[in-house]
C-alpha cells in the first residue's frame, strides 16, 4: 500500500493510486512501491512505467521520472512462440474457408563466404590473417559484421608462392539489414565491405647479445 491514499490493481499491467488530498497546508509527499515481472523474452534497459496519467480537481500538471531496470535474460530467443489464430466451425458444418492472414519467414539470413589470396609468402613461415565486415547502408555508413582471425600454415616450397585461403565464412542475420529494403526478408540487396590484415607470425630476428 502506498503512504498515503489507496492503491487498486486494475488489471495486471495497471495501478490506480488515488489520494484525497496532498500538500494543502503544507509540503507533503507520498510514495508507492510495487514489483514488476518481466514477460518478455528479450533482454536490456526496459521502461518500468509505460505510460502515467495524472489528473486532480485543479487541473494542475504534474511531471514524472521514467525510472528503468537493466533485464538480462540470460540468453537469446530469435523465435519468439507464434501468435495463434483463432478459428471457429459452426454446428453440423463439414468445412470452412477461413482467411489465416500472412505468414513471414522467420529466422532469416545469409552466409557470405569469402576467399582471398595471399600474394608471394615466404617458405616456411606462417601468417596471421584477419578479416574485418562491415555492412554499408545507403548513406555510405559502415556498421560492423564481424571479425575473424586465421593462422594460416606454412608451406615448404623453395621460393615465395601465393596461398590460397578458402572458405571464410560470415553469418549475416537479416535483423541487421540496414539498405531499407523488405525487413527481414532475402528480397533486399545488402553491401559489405572487407577488409584484411596480414603479418608473418615466425621470424629468424634475434636481439643482439649484450
Amino acid at each position: 500500500m502506498p503512504t498515503k491514499g489507496t492503491a487498486t490493481m486494475i488489471n495486471t499491467t495497471t495501478l490506480k493510486w488515488t489520494i484525497d488530498e496532498l500538500g494543502t497546508t503544507a509540503n507533503e509527499g507520498a510514495t508507492l512501491e510495487f514489483f514488476i515481472r518481466h514477460t518478455a523474452g528479450t533482454s536490456g534497459n526496459k521502461l518500468v512505467n509505460e505510460s502515467i496519467t495524472y489528473t486532480d480537481a485543479e487541473n494542475n500538471q504534474a511531471t514524472f521520472p521514467a525510472p528503468t531496470v537493466q533485464v538480462d535474460c540470460g540468453g537469446a530467443q530469435p523465435e519468439p512462440s507464434p501468435e495463434p489464430v483463432e478459428i471457429s466451425m459452426g454446428s453440423c458444418r463439414d468445412s470452412v474457408l477461413f482467411d489465416a492472414g500472412d505468414v513471414y519467414l522467420e529466422s532469416q539470413g545469409r552466409i557470405l563466404q569469402l576467399d582471398v589470396n595471399l600474394k608471394n609468402v615466404c617458405p616456411n613461415k606462417r601468417v596471421a590473417l584477419a578479416i574485418l565486415l562491415t555492412e554499408v547502408d545507403r548513406q555510405g555508413n559502415e556498421y560492423s559484421r564481424g571479425l575473424k582471425t586465421v593462422t594460416v600454415p606454412a608451406h615448404h616450397f623453395p621460393a615465395c608462392r601465393d596461398v590460397l585461403v578458402k572458405c571464410i565464412k560470415f553469418v549475416l542475420p537479416e535483423d541487421l539489414d540496414v539498405s531499407d529494403g523488405t525487413p527481414n526478408s532475402l528480397c533486399g540487396i545488402r553491401s559489405f565491405r572487407a577488409r584484411f590484415i596480414s603479418h608473418y607470425i615466425d621470424t629468424d630476428f634475434e636481439c643482439c647479445p649484450r
